[in-house]
């Protein structure tokens, strides 16, 4: 029985260090910034500042498509990121074939971001 226990002491240990991680960055700076004074809230600090409009306004408010542009060319890239590190990782196990596959892959985004920019999908007034 002994045993049993000693073999969930390592696994009881790193949830511990990871609760006490936890509490340390994530509660700790809220109870500080509730004792200095941080926390108060203010207009510049309610103020928008990802989007660019108001938050709570008219939920049949119309978008402007330059942000649906803008996340759609994130998303591309993004993707590009997650398909090139592990790419990178393992091309010379992979071959020609590997790479050249990639560089099709390379060639089509840098055209569709040609085009982006040409369109004028890029530019924000």
């Amino acid at each position: 029985m002994a045993t049993v226990a000693a073999g969930y002491l390592p696994i009881l240990l790193f949830l511990a260090v990871a609760l006490g991680l936890s509490l340390a960055f994530v509660v700790l700076p809220m109870i500080v910034a509730k004792l200095t004074g941080a926390s108060r809230p203010y207009a510049d600090k309610l103020a928008e500042y990802e989007c660019g409009f108001p938050a709570f306004e008219d939920s049949r408010a119309q978008f402007d498509v330059r942000f649906y542009l803008l996340a759609i060319l994130f998303i591309v890239f993004d993707l590009e990121a997650a398909f090139l590190f592990p790419w990178a990782v393992s091309v010379f196990d992979l071959g020609w074939t590997a790479w050249f596959a990639m560089m099709i892959f390379i060639i089509e985004l840098a055209l569709g971001l040609a085009y982006a920019w040409k369109k004028g999908a890029l530019e924000w007034e």
